[in-house]
């Protein structure tokens, strides 16, 4: 039987270095380059890591949209104050709807997240409600829309001038106040530039506690519960037999929404939005039809 030799002799194992590459040699070898050498490895990890920053994959891309500011509408009545007044066969209700409609599709058709506080012409909601509706909303700017009876004519815009109380709330604060002044003197600008003396007389801007309501309790309802800018427009007084005719009739319903859509450009103005409702206001200024009783 023939046998293998025998392997030889275990002794110290003996490792061959491997042979350094080109590149190696050129490399001068210190402590600092083999420190660094033995942490490249991290380059490539670090590289994957810096691609997935949300900071560094937002470069290049379009800009994030602005927020839309937020207008809340207000159409006047039915709430716990009745279903609104009426005067030569013209409803408040009915006008003051037809005016939000609009209004908010003027706003929205410019950028604007305009809204308003019910769904519905005949929707019965109490005013405490409708200024929840711009609360939650964190609405830039509340809107009332309403009309008035009486010896007067034209449009007027009031503000909450003082504190109120109902429904046991006391509000609203100083600042809401200061902004609300702001905001009804910036609309009632935009609307007499529109609006006066062509069509309606211009009747400034009235504190909250010069309405019947507002002297009895303060200030409104809706201004009272309000934590944002609130304004409330009366359009027109209907026991005027010429304001009563403008508001009903539909080229005076876009105008009085061009006309307060105007304000709220100016007073919440929002890229190019504003410009473009000013330039489409301007368009609207063409000769009316004679209205001799108007002059």
């Amino acid at each position: 039987m023939h046998l293998a030799p025998p392997p030889p002799p275990v002794g110290p194992i003996s490792v061959q270095a491997a042979r350094p590459s080109p590149a190696s040699k050129c490399i001068k070898k210190t402590p600092r380059t083999a420190r660094w050498l033995r942490s490249a490895w991290l380059l490539p990890v670090l590289a994957a890591a810096l691609a997935r920053s949300p900071v560094l994959r937002a470069q290049g891309r379009e800009p994030a949209p602005v927020p839309r500011p937020v207008i809340v509408i207000d159409p006047g009545h039915p709430s716990e104050n009745g279903v609104g007044a009426q005067g030569h066969g013209v409803a408040e209700v009915h006008v003051a709807w037809e005016v939000a409609m609009r209004l908010r599709a003027e706003l929205a058709a410019v950028g604007y997240d305009a809204r308003v506080t019910r769904a519905a012409e005949r929707q019965t909601t109490r005013n405490a409600e409708r200024a929840r509706v711009a609360n939650d909303a964190g609405a830039a700017l509340m809107v009332r829309l309403h009309c008035d009876v009486g010896s007067g004519t034209g449009f007027t815009l009031y503000f909450p001038d003082r504190q109120g109380t109902a429904e046991g709330r006391t509000g609203p604060t100083r600042a809401v106040m200061d902004r609300s002044r702001k905001a009804a003197l910036v609309l009632d600008s935009a609307m007499a530039a529109e609006l006066a003396p062509r069509y309606l007389r211009d009747g400034g801007i009235l504190g909250d506690s010069r309405t019947a309501i507002g002297a009895r309790q303060g200030a409104l309802t809706a201004s009272i519960f309000s934590r944002v800018p609130v304004v409330t427009v009366e359009m027109a007084v209907l026991t005027d037999a010429a304001d009563a005719r403008f508001i009903a009739s539909p080229d005076g319903q876009r105008r009085m929404a061009h006309a307060i859509a105007a304000g709220i450009a100016r007073y919440v103005p929002h890229l190019r939005h504003a410009e473009r409702i000013r330039q489409s206001a301007a368009g609207m200024r063409r000769p009316p039809p004679e209205r001799g009783e108007r002059r």
